[in-house]
């Protein structure tokens, strides 16, 4: 009965509100997966070259100190598309798909909220992970464009690697960009725009790149000389001073460890195939927003982009997701358009979960219960207006990250913790947990846990670790107190 009463009220508020006929502007929504921080605004890679991300940047707000909320795609993303924590929709792997949960399968999503508020919703590429969202009962978007994907592949994976996972290659072979599955997806986009979509609308245009595989072609390849190209700094006891409990995190997965790279010479080969495919993908962000622009309508269109979550290259001795560390969780975050300074930077701690209600403000809809995030409205009027709010990021149950403007802290399931001075120590190279002249920064960080750790939701696979009275479980099997670490 509550459900149904708050629904009502919900559909009053947005009757009145259509009834205003108040000018709505439009939402360009651009999805980029497993995008760290190497674009050029950000500076987290020296030579990262995306001049149309930071083009879009200049007449937008930055956020440079922007977080995602589970460092994996289907938790990352359940979570900034209902406004939920992990933590409180118990998601944290790749399935389930959270309206198979059943408590969670009522909840009004973000493009289903713009769409009960009269917009029309448009999706192409990856927006949801994989093919949720997109299938035949599935309620989520008006029309729907090509899916993800890698597109052209080469006859034979380019890198074999420890697992030999047929996602996990990447180099250059001789193929075209249009035979790219994010050329086709930016295709789709710039034909919506090109044929005076309904207005108001709500286009989500999720790029596949580069995430893995990641394939170049030569173009952009070019643009990284190997003779020239830095590669990511490490330390080489960088893990000394971690808690095991932190390699439980990403203990057996297909994304190969910094040994093998440096073993089969693959570590440049790869820095060199993620930033052509980052230098790629932002190619094709600009065509979706130079369509925007001839079509008329940019100055009545917010543009959002963002990414899921980071990628190490190195860093901390792996490659991928999985961590909670600042490679891993870092995103680039943008707003551009109506109600957004220009040429601004935010260095206040953001969380991806901050855009569901951030738009529903900037687009004055009504406001909907129980989101988590907070609107970042006041910094997008004013970059360096005040935000108590650290960003909070959680892989699996009951690990967390917490990230404030100068402090990362962690805290494991198993009680072990992690404290780095991201002023002084950017790299996460000394973990400052033990020292006592810091218990209490890591007393007002630990107040920023979340109240609530939901056990991993029905259907809970594929990459799920628990810990419950003192034995942490991957995948179902038990990790022994001196097993040693897979591939090291």
């Amino acid at each position: 009965m509550q459900l149904l009463a708050s629904f009502a009220a919900l559909l009053i508020a947005l009757s009145a509100f259509a009834a205003s006929g108040a000018e709505k502007p439009n939402i360009l929504f651009i999805a980029i997966d497993d995008q760290n921080d190497w674009i050029g605004c950000l500076e987290g890679h020296p030579q990262a070259q995306t001049p149309r991300i930071d083009a879009l940047a200049a007449r937008g707000t930055l956020f440079t100190n922007a977080h995602c909320q589970s460092p994996l795609c289907n938790p990352s993303r359940t979570s900034l598309m209902t406004g939920r924590r992990p933590s409180a929709t118990g998601v944290y792997g790749l399935a389930p798909w959270f309206r198979e949960v059943e408590e969670l399968s009522d909840i009004l999503s973000l493009p289903q909220h713009f769409a009960a508020s009269g917009y029309r919703t448009y999706s192409t590429g990856k927006i949801y992970h994989g093919g949720y969202g997109r299938r035949k009962n599935d309620n989520e978007f008006h029309v729907l464009g090509p899916g993800a994907g890698v597109g052209a592949r080469p006859k034979e994976k380019l890198v074999n690697t420890p697992q030999n996972h047929p996602l996990m290659d990447w180099g250059v072979f001789p193929h075209q960009d249009e035979e790219k599955g994010d050329w086709q997806v930016a295709s789709w986009a710039v034909e919506q725009l090109e044929s005076q979509p309904e207005e108001p609308f709500f286009l989500s245009v999720g790029f596949f790149l580069p995430h893995v595989p990641c394939y170049a072609t030569q173009e952009w390849f070019d643009l990284y000389p190997a003779e020239s190209l830095a590669l990511p700094p490490v330390q080489p006891d960088d893990r000394a001073d971690t808690p095991r409990f932190s390699w439980y995190l990403h203990w057996k997965l297909p994304e190969p460890r910094l040994k093998f790279l440096k073993e089969a010479d693959q570590w440049k080969n790869l820095v060199r195939s993620y930033l052509a495919c980052t230098s790629f993908v932002d190619s094709q962000v600009g065509r979706v927003l130079d369509a925007l622009e001839k079509s008329g309508r940019s100055e009545n269109t917010i543009v959002v982009l963002w990414s899921d979550h980071g990628w190490h290259l190195g860093e901390k001795q792996i490659t991928g997701k999985n961590t909670l560390w600042d490679d891993s969780t870092r995103v680039p975050l943008i707003f551009a358009g109506p109600g957004v300074t220009e040429g601004a930077v935010c260095r206040r701690p953001a969380e991806l979960l901050d855009m569901y209600p951030t738009l529903v403000e900037l687009c004055d809809l009504p406001a909907v219960e129980g989101l988590e995030g907070h609107s970042l409205v006041p910094q997008l009027e004013d970059a360096q207006a005040p935000r108590p709010w650290p960003a909070v990021t959680t892989h699996n149950h009951d690990n967390h990250g917490i990230r404030s403007e100068r402090w990362r802290y962690i805290r494991y399931a198993d009680g072990s913790e992690e404290l780095y001075d991201m002023e002084n120590d950017p790299h996460e190279w000394r973990n400052l947990a033990e020292d006592a002249q810091y218990a209490d920064v890591i007393r007002e960080h630990r107040r920023w846990l979340p109240e609530k750790s939901a056990k991993p939701a029905p259907g809970s696979r594929h990459r799920i670790l628990t810990y419950e009275n003192g034995e942490a479980v991957w995948e179902g099997e038990e990790i022994g107190p001196r097993e040693p670490v897979p591939e090291l």
